[in-house]
């Protein structure tokens, strides 16, 4: 059997996360799914996987959700389940930053499709900045990107502060995993007044699963939140570091 696996997330203002909690919780078990879902009232986030019927009934659940139609989801697949159980969270945020006020529903930066990501990479006047934390970078990234070294996303804002001097004048683009980070830390960047800022869509996950390996700016693999531990061009599966 093979199991699809769905990376989501979309960032919505759920006035009552703890009454979504129980509903998904019944319908993920009720369906085989596994892995984690993270509410808060600022969205959903997580990744699961199952048979495809039903990935395909929670997240038609999870779209049903105030402000979900657009959930924001990655496909790959695992030839045994990569998950060994099921949880529901509630959490203050669903990609923990820790600065409050932040809207990234509304003030998130604009998106670069997968297919025009390259021409940023070897543009010399931009500055590629892999917002995800040192471990995951040690599995690859983008030919010249910026590692800031962080150990967690909540460092992200202390080291832009930081250094942000240094990246005056230069259009700023950024890119994680699958493409929830850079939604918050783009509209951090924008609080902070930086106004040429760009993401890529879909993060890394959409990087790989559409441009061509012949045509990459990619180095080695990504590293995902399951057992599968990275994935690789055309989202296979590679394990630890290639």
């Amino acid at each position: 059997m093979t199991f699809t696996v769905a990376a989501l997330y979309r960032f919505a203002p759920f006035d009552d996360p703890v009454v979504l909690r129980q509903p998904l919780l019944d319908l993920c078990a009720e369906r085989g799914v596994k892995g984690t879902l993270l509410l808060a009232r600022e969205g959903v986030n997580g990744t699961i996987a199952g048979p495809a019927d039903g990935i395909a009934a929670v997240l038609a659940h999870i779209r049903a959700l105030p402000d979900c139609a657009d959930l924001d989801v990655k496909y790959s697949t695992a030839a045994d389940m990569p998950f060994q159980r099921l949880k529901v969270r509630l959490k203050k945020e669903i990609v923990t930053m820790k600065v409050p006020g932040l809207d990234p529903a509304r003030n998130a930066a604009p998106y670069i499709d997968p297919a025009d990501w390259n021409a940023l990479v070897d543009d010399p006047d931009t500055v590629v900045i892999d917002t995800r934390n040192d471990f995951e970078v040690g599995y690859g990234s983008f030919a010249g990107a910026l590692n800031p070294h962080t150990k967690s996303f909540g460092d992200f804002p202390g080291w832009w502060r930081d250094h942000a001097a240094e990246f005056a004048g230069k259009r700023i683009a950024m890119f994680c995993t699958g493409g929830i980070r850079c939604e918050k830390s783009t509209a951090f960047l924008r609080s902070e007044g930086v106004e040429d800022v760009v993401h890529l869509k879909g993060g890394i996950l959409a990087y790989l699963e559409q441009v061509p390996e012949a045509d990459t700016r990619w180095h080695g693999s990504c590293f995902v939140f399951d057992e599968r531990v990275s994935v690789g061009h055309g989202l296979r599966e590679v394990g630890e570091k290639e």
